[in-house]
């Protein structure tokens, strides 16, 4: 197998800077989940390092920021460290993550005969899940790992309105005050036992991967949802409850904790200068 890796990065972690910025963790919304601090290393760099020695990778490509200006910093940010490891920068999508991921599997080599897709924000991945997911790739040509689901699924409706809402809250921005986070109605309950939640990374053969984004709809949540759109096979192996996604704040906690590593320790104020 000879195996490009794709990492789209070119998000603008507009979540984790709302819950940051609610919290207070980051009053002023601006910092990226990929730069957060992980033992030293940011949150992107991590992520890269679980493919960067893989005998089977030949090619890691991480797409960033489609704005030209914002590309720039990204680029001065990175390009150094993830150039040491092999990795090749580009602009990813203006609006989409499957424009990210189309501007990066543009610049797959020929010799690859594989491409496996993984998110950025997903740095914990154990070792033996990717082995997992290459080594079904080898025999399969579209392999995800997916976690059987735990919780009791709920199918939910649109909020309520609730007549006591203080509409001074909703002013002022308390939190539960934004749209959306009322209570809702249960609608039914639905059955797991066929259901799982898909994680990263994706492996597929790489014709198939060109021959799913050349379709006209390209729409989706994940990579394997437009090759399953062409009508072939997309087979699950067993993903791992550690292989987490950082989307809000308490997510980076937890990838710390599942790493063994120390959040960074904040100097004094009067020693920051």
């Amino acid at each position: 197998m000879n195996l490009a890796v794709i990492i789209p990065a070119a998000g603008a972690s507009s979540r984790y800077q709302l819950a940051s910025a609610q919290a207070g963790v980051d009053p002023d919304a601006t910092r990226s989940k990929l730069d957060e601090d992980l033992g030293g290393r940011p949150v992107l760099q991590r992520t890269v390092e679980l493919f960067a020695n893989h005998a089977a990778v030949s090619t890691i490509i991480v797409a960033g920021p489609h704005d030209e200006g914002q590309f720039a910093e990204f680029k001065s940010r990175y390009g150094d460290k993830l150039g040491l490891l092999g990795v090749r920068l580009t602009r990813g999508g203006r609006t989409h993550r499957y424009e990210t991921v189309a501007a990066a599997l543009a610049l797959v080599p020929e010799p690859c005969t594989h491409v496996a897709i993984h998110d950025a924000a997903r740095p914990c991945t154990p070792a033996d899940l990717i082995e997992r997911v290459i080594d079904a790739a080898e025999r399969h040509p579209a392999v995800v790992p997916g976690l059987e689901v735990a919780d009791t699924l709920k199918r939910v409706g649109p909020p309520i309105t609730e007549a006591n809402k203080d509409p001074l809250a909703a002013i002022l921005g308390a939190p539960g005050a934004a749209e959306g986070a009322g209570p809702r109605p249960v609608l039914e309950t639905v059955d797991r036992s066929a259901l799982v939640a898909a994680q990263t990374p994706q492996v597929f053969a790489r014709e198939l991967l060109l021959r799913a984004y050349a379709q006209g709809n390209l729409a989706s949540t994940d990579d394997a949802q437009l090759v399953e759109r062409l009508g072939e096979r997309v087979l699950v192996v067993p993903g791992d409850g550690r292989n987490i996604k950082i989307t809000l704040p308490g997510d980076l906690h937890m990838a710390r904790v599942i790493l063994n590593v120390r959040a960074p320790e904040q100097r004094a104020a009067h020693k920051r200068f």
